[in-house]
């Protein structure tokens, strides 16, 4: 990976704030709540307009980008070495964000048998059909590896409801991004959603939205569970269309015949002509996808809902690129760093993240 006139480890600065949250509780008893914790990396030699914030998955927390379970350079690192200035956060109501009982709402938290089958060692369980290529995962994946064990350490406590928690995160990311600035979102699985809100609440602040395997598919859950979600087709909260839709029983939907490959599943979609996503149109969106990742059953179905709302989407399968074997955590697995420098490679090229 080149990282120009720097390399990992060369981080002129570390800080910390916070932002957002307010007062609740009976009187004379209040606390706060729905502050969100952001950790700031800066380069010895900044060279990028703007800055990346970076959103963790549910059951994680920032310590996603700092390392990886095995002890190699984590993306903040590698982000920071290529010149970017890095704000990592805790969701609200998530690790270093405080989880304020009676206020914030029940919490649910990933077993480790199900990060065994989800996560690690899905080439043994097969869950679906690609789970059989997963070949990138340090260790054996399974309790007693140390890695997989290092790994577990790090996973915490999330709040269960997911409407309450892109609530919490985009109240707090609108609030970061007017402290800060026009900066570039990459989120990971459970916060893609927040993407397209933040983008939706401040499309002149976003410049781009680099999702790594996001929340999905559209309106209908897949392989880890049933029945509805994403009421707004990539979000629970309401987003803007055009023409304006005022309840999510606006959006005329359809299922396609069949999907392109037998592998994949078939995708929700609007019926022609499909509603606009004006907000969004004009910030570049990368989608990212491992081979054997159970998101590769269906990410091409909110690549696709994306489009047809008139989003310029990049849409890239890790295995079209020559990066073999990945599952879900693609900035903790053995090549992590390749895919650090497709995305970099890629905001390189973006016109409104240059």
């Amino acid at each position: 990976m080149d990282h120009g006139e720097t390399g990992p480890g060369e981080i002129c600065r570390r800080d910390f704030f916070y932002i957002g949250g307010e007062y609740a509780g009976p009187p004379g008893k209040e606390v706060m709540h729905g502050q969100m914790y952001v950790e700031v990396l800066t380069p010895r030699r900044p060279r990028r307009p703007y800055p990346l914030v970076l959103f963790h998955g549910a059951g994680q927390t920032a310590t996603n980008w700092l390392g990886t379970p095995d002890g190699r350079p984590g993306w903040a690192e590698h982000f920071a070495a290529a010149g970017y200035t890095v704000y990592l956060v805790d969701q609200p109501a998530r690790g270093r964000s405080p989880w304020q009982p009676g206020i914030d709402g029940e919490l649910a938290v990933f077993t480790a048998g199900f990060q065994e089958w989800l996560l690690t060692a899905s080439a043994e369980e097969r869950g679906w059909p690609q789970a059989a290529r997963h070949t990138q995962w340090p260790g054996s994946g399974r309790r007693g590896d140390p890695i997989f064990d290092a790994f577990q350490a790090t996973q915490v406590p999330y709040l269960a409801d997911p409407v309450e928690t892109q609530r919490l995160v985009r109240t707090a990311g609108v609030a970061l991004l007017d402290r800060i600035g026009a900066a570039i979102l990459l989120t990971h699985s459970q916060a893609g959603t927040f993407g397209w809100l933040l983008a939706d609440a401040r499309p002149q602040l976003v410049k781009a939205v680099v999702a790594l395997e996001p929340s999905g598919p559209p309106f209908e859950n897949a392989i880890v569970a049933q029945g509805k979600g994403r009421a707004w087709g990539v979000a629970d909260l309401k987003l803007t269309y055009d023409p304006p839709a005022a309840s999510p029983a606006d959006l005329a939907l359809e299922q396609q015949d069949e999907p392109d490959h037998p592998d994949l599943i078939r995708c929700w979609q609007q019926k022609a002509p499909a509603r606009r996503l004006p907000n969004l149109a004009e910030i570049p969106v990368l989608i990212v996808t491992g081979e054997a990742s159970y998101h590769a059953v269906y990410d091409h179905c909110t690549a696709k809902y994306l489009s047809e709302a008139g989003v310029a989407v990049t849409f890239v399968r890790l295995e079209d690129r020559g990066i073999r074997g990945n599952g879900h955590m693609l900035m903790l697995e053995k090549n992590s760093a390749e895919i650090a420098a497709l995305v970099i490679g890629w905001l390189g090229e973006a016109p409104a993240a240059r």
